[in-house]
Order: C-alpha cells, then structure tokens, then sequence
C-alpha cells in the first residue's frame, strides 16, 4: 500500500511535468497563427488575392483547433496529476493516461506506466475505498 502511494505521487509528478511539455509544443502552431492572420486580413497582400486570403483564413483556423486542443489535453494532465494526487477521479485518470499515449514519447511511457498502476486492485481500493472487492 504504501508503495503504491509512492508510485502515485511519482505519477502525479510526471504528469505535471509532461502537462507543462504538452502546453509548450502546443504553442508552436502560433507561428503559423500569426501569418495566417497577416495573409488573411491583407497586411502581408501586394493586391486583391483571394487565395492568399483563403490561405490565410486556412492557416487560422488550423493553428487554432491545434493550439486549444493541446492546452486542453494539458489542462487535462495537469488535472489528471492532481486528482492522482489525491486518489480521486479514478475513470478520469485512466482516460487521460490513455490519450496521453499518443504524446511520444514522455506521453506514451506516462501513459502506460499510469495504466499498468492503475489497473492494480490495491490501488483500485486507494480510489474507491469503501467498494467492495470481488
């Protein structure tokens, strides 16, 4: 039990660490962000073309979906760290270690390595306390 505690708090840990990773690169699409408004407002435009216009409005919406989808999945880890923590919110923690596999590769090995300990039946009851075993 009580190293299952410890392997918990390391969990929790890495899960903040691999959160604030995920916000990081997720920022890289405001690159694209930036020049996609440039082109799509007119200010990198010698004269009236509508493709680079489209171009741009393309690159915004991309570089969009992609920037709050990683600051939502690292939002989400960051959580997920904490209701480690805490031994709470045990469905939660394992659908995230689950989409964290698909982080390679801290995320995958995250991810696993969160599975393989959750999935344990003295952990399940760190969780669920008062449940019944069967």
């Amino acid at each position: 039990m009580n190293q299952d505690l410890e392997h918990l708090r390391l969990l929790s840990i890495f899960h903040y660490v691999v959160a604030g990773l995920t916000a990081l690169f997720s920022l890289i699409p405001s690159f694209h962000l930036f020049f996609g408004l440039a082109m799509a407002t007119g200010a990198m435009d010698n004269g009236d073309d509508t493709f680079a216009r489209g171009m741009g409005w393309f690159f915004v919406v991309f570089a969009t979906l992609f920037i709050s989808l990683g600051l939502t999945l690292a939002t989400c880890l960051a959580v997920a760290g904490r209701k480690l923590a805490r031994q709470e919110g045990y469905t939660f923690c394992l659908v995230v270690a689950g989409f964290a596999c698909m982080l390679m590769p801290f995320g995958t090995v995250l991810g696993v390595f969160t599975i393989v300990v959750l999935m344990r039946e003295s952990v399940k009851k760190l969780f669920h306390p008062t449940a019944a075993t069967g």
